[in-house]
């Protein structure tokens, strides 16, 4: 069984103690690509660093993370502009908005999130998006572009039918990950009414622990018991969506 972690931020220093264990359980698991997106320039260098260490199994995005937008954010986009031209970058990502946390900076989020969208498709590259209560906003970006050839995945899906509905129209993917396994979520109900072939698998990493491993620092290796619920949910073989889901993500990380 061949899986694909889309999403994965196995750079982080929760990972400092013991990185190259968690990087060989996911291969002995058969988690064979992990796709790494950034956060800002204070991330890139130990992102590229990790993926030159195994090129045959990571592979790096570049962008900036809604989170990282503050007062700085122009110089930041500069950097990421900078760094995507020299190429070897799979994606832009992870960008979007997010009114979670903190709507300070929501006009520059806005403001980010456009000028990332046209440097991928100036480059051909798909977008990663991040959506934290920011689906609408989001969507009115997005529309803007529409038909442009512009293509990407909402990464760590977590919205209902409608959503769904509205991210299909655009041609995007929907990024699940260890959210689906919480008892009470609701998001099997969603992804059970999901073409296969606009679902990728993910861990997000460190985040979101999926059951049976909830409540611990998250890693590429737990894909397989999302891969394994998500698989039971959609009534196919774990070998089934692992393949299924790995071919989705050559559809859209066309450079992999």
């Amino acid at each position: 069984m061949a899986l694909t972690d889309t999403h994965t931020h196995l750079y982080l220093r929760e990972f400092d103690a013991d990185r190259e264990k968690v990087i060989q359980n996911a291969l002995d698991a058969g988690i064979e690509r992990m796709f790494l997106p950034n956060i800002d320039s204070g991330t890139i260098e130990a992102m590229l660093k990790l993926c030159r260490s195994y090129p045959k199994s990571m592979f790096p995005m570049i962008g900036l993370h809604p989170g990282s937008v503050k007062e700085n954010y122009v110089d930041e986009l500069k950097t990421v502009r900078e760094q995507a031209l020299t190429g070897g970058f799979i994606a832009i990502g992870e960008i979007g908005i997010d009114l979670y946390w903190d709507k300070t900076f929501f006009p520059q989020q806005q403001d980010a999130f456009e000028k990332q969208i046209e440097l991928a498709k100036e480059l051909n590259l798909p977008i990663v998006i991040h959506a934290r209560n920011s689906f609408q906003e989001i969507f009115n970006i997005l529309d803007k572009h529409a038909g442009s050839g512009l293509r990407g995945v909402f990464h760590s899906f977590t919205g209902g039918l409608a959503e769904a509905a509205k991210i299909l129209k655009y041609d995007f993917y929907l990024g699940i990950n260890g959210i689906v396994t919480f008892k009470n979520a609701g998001l099997d109900k969603v992804v059970s009414q999901i073409p296969l072939n606009r679902l990728l698998l993910e861990t997000d990493s460190p985040y979101l622990s999926p059951v049976p491993k909830r409540g611990s620092r998250n890693e590429s290796s737990h894909l397989i018991y999302i891969n394994e619920f998500l698989a039971k949910l959609l009534s196919v073989s774990p070998d089934q969506f692992a393949e299924i889901t790995s071919a989705n993500a050559s559809e859209l990380f066309k450079q992999i």
